[in-house]
């Protein structure tokens, strides 16, 4: 056998070696960062209003991604809408909670929990914009 097969048989074994080491890890990691968790028992890294967030997203979108997204955050202003388990305030901050909770209705000034998912500009659409949540609940 070649010294240059010899090689690559190595690293192509240290490359599975190491993924059946960091798989899980990897899994995880992906799992706590990015999927489903319990953000009640999370510290909120950030509680504003939602004219704060929306502010951040417009004049700097990239900037507010890093800052904001899946992070556990804090939003506080008046319901506007209320649909099902979807609930928008102040015309600017989409909520999705887990449950309907019949205590959130049309005028009711909040405080929300919930983790960043992204923002939507639809400005150039004559629309407006908006900062979405997932995981919400009312902040306790």
């Amino acid at each position: 056998m070649s010294t240059k097969m010899k090689t690559v048989l190595i690293i192509v074994g240290a490359l599975i070696l190491g993924g059946i080491i960091a798989g899980p890890k990897i899994k995880d990691y992906l799992v706590n960062n990015l999927g489903k968790r319990d953000l009640q028992s999370e510290k909120a890294a950030f509680t504003l209003k939602t004219n704060d967030i929306l502010a951040e997203f417009t004049s700097n979108e990239a900037a507010a991604n890093k800052k904001y997204l899946e992070k556990p955050v804090v939003i506080s202003g008046v319901i506007t809408s209320v649909n099902g388990k979807e609930v928008i305030i102040d015309e600017v901050v989409v909520c999705g909670f887990t449950t309907a909770d019949a205590s959130l209705i049309v005028g009711k000034a909040v405080s929300v929990k919930g983790r960043v998912t992204g923002y939507i500009n639809l400005t150039d659409m004559g629309m407006a914009s908006t900062v979405n949540m997932d995981q919400c609940s009312i902040n306790k």
